[in-house]
């Protein structure tokens, strides 16, 4: 029996461990309506920040961007992809876009507001979803593109928003009274990119302190993006009496509950951004608690564009960006992998906490 043209991957959206690989009509075969196009993706990034998409796929509707059978779900991905047929009379076949896309060989989209950069997918499942996931960049007609950087830009341009937003988060909320920064799962790109920007040509400042796995301690130390890097084991060592803010990507919840121990009053508040520790947290439970902020990178890019005014943002942004990545073509080690097993692997490997820090994956499926 021959592979299948086209397919989904999925996951159990109630168990991560759970993948399969399931077949979608014959691109050939699809009844393409007026207004659509249909993309063949090409290449995609892959971390821990698609593992955070897919632990939060129904507390925050990352599983409805791109509909799955009930009980599965297919984890977004930031990638490039191709236009293999339109009906869409102002895109071209063979068109190249960049943006937020399904881990599958293929997805339909129906462009509205299009300009000669960008469109957005106003299919009508995604009308109330966060605008920032529906734009997607024409990449002929992008200034800033540099076909030598597609990788760092599938892999880091999610990431570093992130990154982005979140500094400047804590930085508009004075660091919640904090006085120095902690921040869990050091390791992650989205906590280095953050850690770069709180430290970086900053003589003077709140300290900046990683924890991370005792694997990883020796590597985040080596970048100097944090003040101090500690291994989870050595918690206690964390300055007392200090107020801090505590930004937590791993969504362990033993750990937020030993931090708390240990700091008491001077834990001034916990800043959410992820969980990349997702097998241990309260099944069910919010992250961070009760004293804690949800940081949603949408929400704050909608407030600081009326804040900042037309561009603004995207100049600050670019600003930050070519501060940070001169630094991490030093120690960014990317690898490519094609085909249906080396995809599950990669993901299953990143779920399990098993890349290495440095490790940047490009995926795709042929």
């Amino acid at each position: 029996m021959s592979e299948p043209a086209a397919f989904d991957f999925q996951v159990g959206a109630d168990d991560l461990h759970a993948t399969r690989f399931a077949p979608t009509p014959d691109p050939n075969e699809i009844d393409l309506r007026p207004g659509h196009i249909l993309l063949a993706v090409d290449r995609f990034g892959f971390s821990a920040n698609n593992i955070t998409y897919a632990t939060l796929g129904t507390a925050m509707r990352y599983w409805d961007f791109f509909p799955a059978p009930e009980g599965w779900g297919r984890v977004p991905i930031w990638g490039f992809a191709e236009v293999v047929r339109s009906n869409v009379p102002e895109i071209s076949e063979g068109e190249r876009i960049f943006g937020y896309l399904p881990m599958s060989t293929h997805v339909v989209m129906q462009p509205d507001g299009i300009t000669d950069h960008a469109f957005v997918d106003a299919a009508p499942h995604r009308a109330e979803l966060p605008g920032v996931y529906q734009r997607y960049g024409r990449v002929s007609a992008d200034p800033n593109h540099d076909p030598t950087r597609e990788d760092q830009q599938a892999l880091w341009q999610p990431l570093f928003m992130t990154s982005f937003g979140a500094a400047d988060f804590l930085e508009a909320n004075a660091l919640f009274g904090g006085e120095a920064v902690v921040f869990s799962s050091a390791s992650s790109k989205t906590a280095l990119g953050t850690a770069f920007l709180l430290t970086h040509d900053r003589k003077e400042g709140a300290p900046v302190i990683g924890l991370t796995s005792p694997a990883n301690v020796e590597f985040c130390r080596q970048l100097g993006y944090y003040t101090e890097v500690l291994s989870y084991d050595d918690l206690g060592s964390l300055k007392r009496e200090t107020p801090t803010v505590f930004v937590d990507l791993a969504g362990n919840q033993r750990l937020l509950n030993d931090l708390k121990s240990l700091l008491e009053a001077d834990l001034k508040h916990t800043v959410v951004v992820g969980a990349t520790h997702w097998d241990q947290r309260d099944a069910g439970g919010g992250l961070g608690g009760n004293d804690s902020t949800f940081f949603f990178l949408p929400s704050w890019m909608e407030k600081r564009r009326k804040e900042w005014g037309p561009g603004e943002f995207g100049k600050r942004y670019a600003a930050a960006r070519s501060a940070f990545f001169p630094s991490v073509d030093s120690w960014m080690k990317i690898v490519h992998s094609q085909g249906k097993e080396a995809v599950e692997a990669v993901y299953l490997e990143t779920l399990d906490g098993k890349v290495s820090p440095e490790v940047g994956h490009i995926l795709s499926f042929a």
